[in-house]
């Protein structure tokens, strides 16, 4: 584990494998950490660079009073492949992670990403009153700004943890693996609530829905059926990212938010065959990528 200090101060913990072929950055969602993609590290890195973060307020890096905006998450990650001269990398995200890239293509352009991997995440976690039904659909919203509010204010409270605990339960559709719950539920405790708190609020606030026509490099999405996440807003993010590649597991494969966890075997096999296509052979959005 290595370390480094962004221009606030704050400091922030990371894995680099150090490999050789393109770098690959994979950012964690919500109140995880890069101990997310363990099995990935392992199975992807004998063919490339991959370089894993704990992003601010979780994990082992630094937890800080400020800072906790989705647009500072991405300036780290900029200060970050700065720090490591990643000058071409492909970029991966996984939940909160894939807006952390949105916010990065947004601010500073798609230029040095060569490939880009979105999995399970909504384009806009709340329905806000001014979106129509339809748009509230295909935007992937779980909860109303009311709802939003109420959790925010139930995870800060006393029994927070508790609540944490019921969120995280939620991910996970039928009767999950007692370890990898167990595992989920244990990293989620890095992050204190006064940090987890404001980003969760900021993250679902943010509606990505404009970035995505913008998004000009090879893309897979990825989704699975047993995810809270409906497979429908990941084709929804498919069919609005020029060219984009769509993936959604089905839910004899993985039955969750968390199908690297799940059946790693499955899911590093779609992310290699992505990632280690030729450019000649990518193919335009209409059939589900295998």
């Amino acid at each position: 584990m290595r370390e480094l200090i962004t221009t606030d101060g704050t400091r922030i913990a990371y894995r680099d494998t150090g490999g050789e072929g393109p770098p690959l950055v994979m950012l964690h969602g919500w109140g995880q950490t890069q101990a997310m993609f363990r099995h990935q590290v392992a199975d992807l890195s004998p063919g490339r660079r991959v370089v894993t973060v704990d992003l601010r307020g979780h994990g082992l890096s630094g937890k800080p009073r400020h800072g906790y905006r989705i647009a500072r998450l991405a300036r780290d990650v900029l200060e970050l492949v700065d720090h490591l001269r990643l000058e071409r990398f492909d970029a991966l995200g996984w939940s909160m992670g894939v807006s952390v890239w949105w916010s990065f293509i947004d601010q500073y352009g798609t230029g040095r990403i060569r490939r880009f991997v979105a999995v399970d995440q909504p384009a806009a976690v709340a329905a806000v009153p001014w979106m129509t039904p339809r748009e509230q659909q295909d935007s992937g919203a779980i909860f109303d700004v009311s709802e939003l509010l109420a959790l925010g204010a139930a995870l800060a409270a006393p029994g927070g943890e508790q609540v944490r605990a019921d969120f995280v339960r939620g991910m996970f559709s039928g009767d999950p693996d007692p370890e990898t719950l167990a595992f989920v539920a244990e990293q989620i405790t890095s992050t204190p609530a006064y940090a987890g708190v404001p980003l969760l609020f900021d993250h679902c606030a943010q509606d990505w829905r404009d970035v995505l026509p913008r998004i000009d490099v090879p893309t897979l999405v990825i989704g699975c059926e047993g995810s809270h996440v409906h497979p429908d807003s990941q084709r929804y993010i498919a069919e609005q990212i020029p060219g984009a590649r769509l993936h959604v597991f089905p839910s004899d494969v993985a039955n969750s938010h968390f199908p690297f966890l799940e059946n790693p075997a499955a899911f590093d096999a779609v992310v290699e065959k992505f990632l280690s296509a030729a450019p000649d052979d990518d193919e335009p959005y209409g059939v589900e990528f295998p």
